[in-house]
């Protein structure tokens, strides 16, 4: 048996055919059980089941290749009463495993935290959840410190 020696590229996703776009939307309908069949997927997207399977093994999500499931995040909040709890809140209901916790003690109104998230359960993209965590009031600032191997 001859064993295939593949190669992988990262390409910037304006640079992707329409057809491998459409299937990687495919991938995550089917994968977020929004629809219930390859079919039903294809057609929403506007892509044949043809195009489909022959991209479906070919093309992924960055987020799903990368092997690093550890990531360590930094804010910059507001103290509020609830500030912390809010923010451990979004971050489980994200799916992520919360490893380790630090904040500093509040000066002039505000704290920094530190958290190590695991991402292995994560229901959505890392960029979802940067977007989601900025948009909470009382978070100034999110910064992405680390990822790597947990």
């Amino acid at each position: 048996m001859t064993e295939k020696n593949e190669k992988f590229y990262l390409v910037r996703e304006d640079f992707l055919p329409e057809a491998m776009k459409k299937t990687l939307e495919a991938k995550k309908l089917l994968e977020g059980n929004k629809v219930e069949s390859i079919h039903e997927a294809a057609k929403q997207v506007g892509v044949s089941r043809s195009v489909f399977y022959k991209y479906r093994d070919a093309v992924f999500p960055f987020q799903h290749m990368v092997k690093e499931q550890m990531i360590t995040l930094f804010f910059h909040l507001e103290d509020q009463t609830g500030a912390l709890s809010h923010l451990l809140s979004v971050v489980a209901n994200a799916g992520c495993n919360i490893l380790t916790i630090h904040q500093t003690i509040p000066i002039q109104g505000k704290a920094n935290v530190t958290l190590s998230l695991n991402t292995t359960g994560m229901r959505s993209d890392l960029d979802q959840l940067i977007y989601d965590l900025k948009q909470i009031t009382f978070v100034n600032q999110v910064e992405i410190l680390s990822s790597g191997v947990s």
